[in-house]
């Protein structure tokens, strides 16, 4: 089982052409990315008892993500997407994060989960990231844990309390992916590959085995122990850029669990991933990140759509 904690919403996308509602969120998105390239998979969010928590839920069960917690008295959160003529988007948030009564239920929530992965609002906003860090510091003992900062400024303002979040999450995983975007917020100035060296364990201590950045049109690049690695991005026309990085994330999660280096014992094989496996990892996940951008809204791959696309 795979275990995905998060922030689940709704995105209303503002073009040119009209408005449109997605049902979005990052974490919400890598667990339907995940899904979808036929993992079992749980989503621990929250949603409300609302037409827009009606959409989330039927969303994530579409595509056979597990909900092991229904809805709230708290509105769903809603992030607006203003999509320019290049096709990137730029977000505002409505936002209510708080995960009441996890902790009693997070030990039988959590049975047998092999990979946990979380990041973005999730781990930054109060105070549902101290609900998060809790979950992640019970899975760690037995599973791989996965973090995405997926920073958001507009939302976190503070980014030396940024930055100390981010730290503290990675701190406790395995697998670390940032965007340069995220880094050169988090760390102004410095090289954002320098930066993520810098998140490197060192020695095996605490610390990710393996932190990628995503470059947008210059592609993805990888550290583990063993090597660092880099795939130049896939051409692709455009449509818009929502949730890639959210498929990139769960294609690399996937490529991890398929080749069994999930669970907590893995950590070492994880860690000693030679460059030539890092790359052909990146490479994965650069394809479905391209099937995601060449289709409007988050619209992460199958296993299927992703098996069809021709290897470069």
């Amino acid at each position: 089982m795979l275990t995905v904690i998060g922030e689940g919403l709704v995105d209303v996308v503002q073009r040119a052409s009209g408005i449109e509602a997605h049902v979005g969120g990052s974490p919400l998105n890598v667990a339907v990315g995940l899904a979808r390239l036929d993992h079992p998979v749980q989503f621990i969010g929250r949603y409300g008892r609302d037409a827009y928590g009606d959409a989330v839920a039927a969303h994530l069960r579409a595509s056979s993500v597990m909900l092991p917690q229904g809805p709230d008295e708290l509105p769903t959160s809603v992030a607006t997407a203003l999509i320019d003529d290049d096709g990137a988007a730029t977000y505002t948030f409505d936002l209510a994060w708080e995960l009441p009564n996890l902790a009693d239920r997070l030990a039988f929530m959590l049975q047998g989960t092999t990979l946990l992965h979380t990041g973005s609002i999730a781990t930054m906003l109060a105070p549902g990231a101290a609900a998060v860090f809790a979950a992640v510091e019970h899975a760690h003992p037995s599973a791989t844990i996965s973090f995405d900062p997926n920073c958001r400024p507009s939302i976190i303002t503070d980014v030396d309390y940024a930055r100390k979040q981010a730290e503290k999450f990675a701190s406790l995983a395995d697998v670390v992916k940032a965007s340069d975007e995220d880094l050169a917020w988090l760390y102004p100035g410095v090289d954002v590959l320098e930066s993520a060296r810098r998140w490197l364990s060192q020695d095996g201590a605490e610390g990710p085995a393996m932190v990628v950045v995503t470059r947008g049109a210059a592609g993805p690049w990888g550290i583990t122990a063993a090597g660092e690695a880099e795939y130049p991005a896939p051409e692709v026309e455009v449509a818009d850029t929502v949730g890639a990085g959210d498929s990139f994330m769960a294609a690399l999660l996937s490529g991890i669990v398929d080749r069994g280096l999930d669970g907590a014992q893995n950590r070492k094989d994880l860690r000693e991933l030679p460059a030539e496996g890092l790359a052909e990892l990146l490479a994965h996940a650069s394809r479905a990140a391209a099937v995601t951008v060449s289709r409007p809204g988050a619209n992460p791959p199958t296993r299927a759509e992703l098996n069809a696309v021709p290897e470069e």
